[in-house]
């Protein structure tokens, strides 16, 4: 679909008008090709909706299931899917007049999001505790995880802070030091060393080989447990 939207946008020319551009276009490969190409269209947008939806929902659970037990019960998916599709119609209706101006910003603030959080998985998995963990630790609220990542947490915030004034997104927003450098945005070489490093040095003090050892105890009684065909 994305191929046959780039052929039909360069059919259509400079006076590209989205869907009525569309009809015209695939009509001059056969008369009624438009309508078939819209259709397709339409199916694909739903499914991917319905998957944007679906998403939404299950993050809105976890979020509220991080502070406060829930369980995701038939009610719960339709209130939070219900509410992500109308957030969803907000932002679309917000961002109409300059949509993809808008969206770049977006996808630039959804960035600056995934720097630090990369930075302090990247630290962890191959600095700190080098990829041995206890997996069921993870889901026990009490373990040896706990139910925060206090560590982690603060180096990300952290890095996300020190991030700000390099920011510059668009029209939206321009950080003093983006301005200083001419509009560069360099957040990304600031925010990775800063929650990385950062990071390194909370986790000094964690007993990293008894988690070891609880991770090798754990994988062992895995097995164990899938050669006799039974629950761990």
């Amino acid at each position: 679909m994305m191929v046959l939207g780039t052929l039909l946008a360069a059919w259509a020319g400079a006076h590209f008008e989205t869907i009525t551009s569309i009809d015209a276009a695939g009509d001059k490969v056969f008369d009624g090709f438009g309508a078939i190409v819209l259709l397709f269209a339409a199916l694909g947008l739903i499914s991917v909706t319905a998957l944007n939806m679906y998403g939404g929902s299950l993050t809105l659970i976890s979020a509220i299931d991080s502070v406060r037990r829930v369980r995701p019960t038939l009610s719960v998916r339709l209130l939070t899917l219900a509410l992500t599709a109308a957030l969803s119609v907000i932002g679309a209706l917000a961002a109409t007049a300059h949509f993809l101006a808008d969206f770049n910003d977006f996808l630039l603030l959804v960035l600056y999001l995934f720097i630090p959080w990369t930075a302090v998985n990247l630290m962890d998995y191959y600095v700190v505790r080098r990829g041995h963990y206890a997996v069921a630790e993870i889901f026990n609220p009490r373990g040896i995880y706990g139910r925060w990542g206090w560590h982690g947490i603060i180096s990300y915030l952290v890095g996300f802070a020190v991030m700000v004034p390099f920011f510059s997104v668009g029209t939206l927003y321009a950080g003093p030091a983006a301005k200083a450098l001419g509009g560069a945005d360099i957040s990304l070489f600031i925010g990775l060393p800063v929650s990385a490093l950062l990071y390194w040095w909370l986790t000094r003090s964690l007993d990293v080989e008894a988690e070891a050892r609880l991770a090798r105890a754990e994988a062992a009684e895995l097995e164990r447990a899938a050669s006799e065909h039974r629950e761990p």
